[in-house]
């Protein structure tokens, strides 16, 4: 029997996230919609749940993942709508995922805005706009910011592929 983990991301785009981690091998499913958390993040901001195996893919790599695909070191003025975060469901994924972000804060040059924040509220975005980059792999949009994530990802072999529903591998 398998046995699977649920983590949350926050960053950019959810069409992007989305796109990202369903490509990600150990990635069982991944819901786009919008994220609260507590206290001064209790507002809803853009992000995705991930359902994971984690004999498959660690928490440490898919942190990874997100950290390399959007703006992870940019407080920029759409932060309220794209909170660059982290939202463990279960108490020792808060330590797992802080330690994450300090061990991978050596891959980047600025420091790691990404919040680690617990879940505590989840709505699914309209049906129209979930699977937006497998209904609509060679819109503008995919073109212009999906692949290019996809193709980074690659480049620094955290995936192996970035064409049609062939999963790409991590690292």
């Amino acid at each position: 029997m398998q046995h699977y983990k649920k983590i949350g991301f926050g960053g950019g785009c959810h069409w992007c996230t989305e796109a990202v981690f369903q490509h990600t091998t150990g990635v069982h499913e991944v819901l786009q919609g919008y994220i609260a958390a507590e206290g001064a993040y209790a507002d809803f901001s853009e992000g995705v749940i991930v359902t994971y195996n984690p004999s498959v893919i660690s928490l440490t790599q898919l942190i990874e993942v997100h950290l390399h695909t959007h703006q992870a070191t940019v407080s920029h003025s759409f932060r309220k709508k794209y909170r660059s975060a982290v939202y463990y469901f279960e108490q020792e994924q808060k330590a797992s995922a802080q330690a994450a972000l300090q061990e991978l804060q050596q891959y980047f040059q600025a420091p790691i805005i990404t919040k680690v924040l617990p879940h505590v509220q989840f709505s699914p975005s309209r049906e129209s706009l979930q699977n937006y980059f497998r209904k609509n792999p060679t819109a503008p949009f995919c073109e212009r910011y999906i692949l290019p994530k996809l193709a980074k990802l690659k480049e620094r072999s955290l995936i192996t592929s970035t064409k049609g529903d062939i999963p790409f591998c991590v690292r």
